[in-house]
């Protein structure tokens, strides 16, 4: 039921949540160019025994039963969906794309973000302190990350506000206070959790399956400037707090499990609790456009850290995680040039800029640019998995703010 060379095939099956011509919302599924109501299925008995929680409007009911749910609910919509002669209930239940409004896909718990590409930590290490080792001591030891603000957690397409704060000039003594004038973006993948811990019980990598609901493209704006100065002694505040951008759709682990491959080797071998058994990263290609011009292709699958051993670390010191809540991976930056996933990297802080195809150049972002970042994986029978993508223009600064 779906068109050929479409991100969505009925392999994919992602999940999100939209509204039509203005009505409650709903979650649904994306199927070629149309979104199919779950809750029309649901109520047609043709999911099983879901329990009306795709009634709700959300998608956390749902992700909190866990993946026995999770599985059976794909397993009948696959067959439903997959039909040669379907339901009279499909067809009623599948509504354009182009005519529905795409809302965050799931209420977010907690934000994490990491800093797991050791291309992009050895590419920052370089920038900010040539002449010294490129990693931090810590780097090879454990996955780095930051505590983000859930809130400001929005979905793509949503406008982005050029953000205020204090930066400081090398050649200036004091600190100003104004808008961003290094804005980035940091290219990563989030991972959703579905089903909660209980707190003081830390998740082994190897349980992440039974916990991670799916995937979702991430964009996590960052303001170089602010950054640099408000993170002595401590971590991102003010330059990371403002907007982070998701994709509308949440792919669920089971659509990717054709695009695990093995994890790059990991020296010194980490301590017992990050390791697993199998431990894996996804063979995601990510495209990274500025104002429709492609300026970089980072891949996943050079990782140092795993998804599992991020879960496996956030929860180490019995931090529990629940419904809704958000991991990022960290921008993802490749090895090659034309791989990193920063404009801090691509333009090695400004120093040189990127030529656009009008002429126009660019070392951070301005005012009126627009960026996406999309990707694609391989599926199950070899059928390639789209992500759709995740959008953002920004917009000046407010005026109250100058």
């Amino acid at each position: 039921m779906s068109p050929p060379f479409s991100p969505f095939p009925v392999e994919n099956l992602p999940y999100g949540v939209f509204s039509h011509h203005g009505a409650a919302r709903r979650v649904g599924v994306a199927l070629g160019d149309h979104v199919v109501d779950l809750a029309v299925l649901e109520a047609a008995g043709l999911l099983g025994s879901t329990d009306g929680v795709f009634a709700t409007g959300s998608l956390n009911p749902f992700m909190a039963r866990g993946p026995s749910l999770w599985k059976s609910v794909r397993a009948r919509l696959t067959d439903v969906l997959a039909a040669a002669d379907p339901p009279e209930n499909v067809h009623r239940a599948m509504i354009p794309l182009a005519e529905v409004t795409l809302h965050l896909p799931f209420e977010v718990a907690d934000y994490v973000d990491f800093y797991s590409s050791v291309h992009h930590a050895e590419n920052v290490g370089r920038i900010f302190r040539p002449g010294s080792e490129a990693l931090t001591p810590n780097w090879r030891h454990l996955p780095i990350g930051y505590h983000g603000r859930s809130g400001t957690v929005v979905v793509s397409g949503t406008p982005i506000i050029r953000p205020c704060g204090q930066r400081r000039e090398p050649d200036n003594p004091t600190p100003t206070f104004g808008p961003s004038i290094r804005l980035d973006i940091e290219c990563e993948v989030g991972f959703v959790v579905g089903v909660g811990s209980i707190r003081g019980r830390p998740v082994p990598a190897s349980a992440f399956s039974e916990h991670v609901f799916g995937v979702v493209l991430l964009n996590d704006w960052s303001a170089r400037d602010i950054q640099a100065w408000e993170s002595a002694p401590l971590g991102p505040f003010l330059g990371k707090s403002f907007a982070t951008s998701i994709s509308p759709w949440v792919i669920p682990l089971a659509a990717l499990v054709d695009a695990r491959v093995p994890l790059p080797e990991q020296a010194p071998p980490p301590l017992p609790y990050l390791r697993d058994v199998t431990p894996w990263a996804l063979d995601l290609s990510l495209s990274i456009t500025l104002n429709g011009n492609v300026v970089s292709r980072p891949p996943f699958s050079t990782m140092y850290w795993s998804p599992g051993q991020q879960l496996a670390h956030l929860t180490a010191n019995g931090a529990s995680i629940r419904t809704g809540d958000l991991f990022g991976s960290g921008t993802v930056s490749g090895p090659a040039e034309g791989q990193q996933g920063s404009l801090l990297e691509l333009t090695w802080n400004g120093t040189v800029p990127l030529r656009l195809h009008d002429g126009s150049t660019r070392a951070f972002l301005e005012d009126g640019d627009t960026v996406s970042i999309t990707a694609s994986a391989p599926g199950p029978g070899a059928v390639p998995i789209g992500f759709g993508s995740v959008d953002g223009t920004i917009l000046p600064a407010l005026p109250s703010s100058r």
